[in-house]
């Protein structure tokens, strides 16, 4: 008998409520660049979004047998976050599934191998982040691990850590780091809020930026 757990420790929602206000790459920036998955998870539609506390599947390629398992076993909120292999030929998730998702208040997807029935996902508006779109189906056969640490996109992600994900893409924050992760969020922000004022004042670029010394240690010399 294989047994999977279930029960892992969940952020705050009010913290992961704060940092669903900033955007992916403002926390990845605030975070010290860290935390982004690959580029090559992107959303299915540009405007969908999410944030929430991951729970974790690791499914076998062309198999989505535990993928099912963990939306039995997810709680509202959660983001599915599934870990197949970077396996693009296959459309393990589509409108059926996505519909028992939301069913359940769940907060959205996020998977390394392809989803299928695309326009119905954009019409549903159930946040999917994937690898690929591929409408060819899958079997299953395979079970195996469930609410535990998975490699995906080139980061491990564990359960509970908080997954925020826009247009831009997806980025992964530790679960005891939510609270001082909004913190340099939001000084982030003050930070970039300032550069735009000094912009608008007329203030360039190289001025805003300190750029001057900078230029002058590499040689660049510009003709005005």
């Amino acid at each position: 008998m294989i047994r999977v757990n279930t029960k892992f420790d969940r952020p705050d929602p009010a913290l992961v409520k704060q940092l669903s206000a900033y955007s992916a790459a403002t926390i990845h920036e605030a975070q010290g660049r860290l935390g982004a998955l690959d580029s090559t998870i992107k959303p299915v539609d540009p405007g969908m979004s999410l944030c929430g506390p991951a729970f974790t599947v690791r499914c076998a390629p062309r198999d989505n047998i535990m993928l099912q398992v963990a939306i039995a076993h997810a709680q509202p909120g959660d983001v599915i976050v599934v870990s197949a292999g970077e396996y693009a030929e296959a459309g393990s998730f589509g409108d059926v599934l996505a519909n028992a998702c939301v069913a359940k208040g769940l907060g959205g997807l996020v998977t390394d191998t392809g989803v299928r029935d695309t326009q119905d996902l954009r019409a549903l508006g159930f946040p999917v982040f994937s690898y690929s779109v591929c409408m060819k189906g899958t079997v299953k056969e395979t079970v195996g691990p469930m609410a535990e640490p998975v490699l995906i996109g080139g980061e491990i992600v564990h359960p509970g850590d908080v997954v925020r994900a826009d247009a831009d893409g997806v980025v992964v924050v530790r679960r005891e780091d939510v609270a001082d992760v909004i913190r340099k969020s939001q000084e982030r922000i003050e930070a970039e809020d300032a550069y735009i004022a000094a912009y608008r004042s007329g203030k360039s670029t190289i001025e805003v930026s300190n750029l001057a010394a900078v230029l002058e240690a590499k040689g660049l010399a510009i003709d005005a």
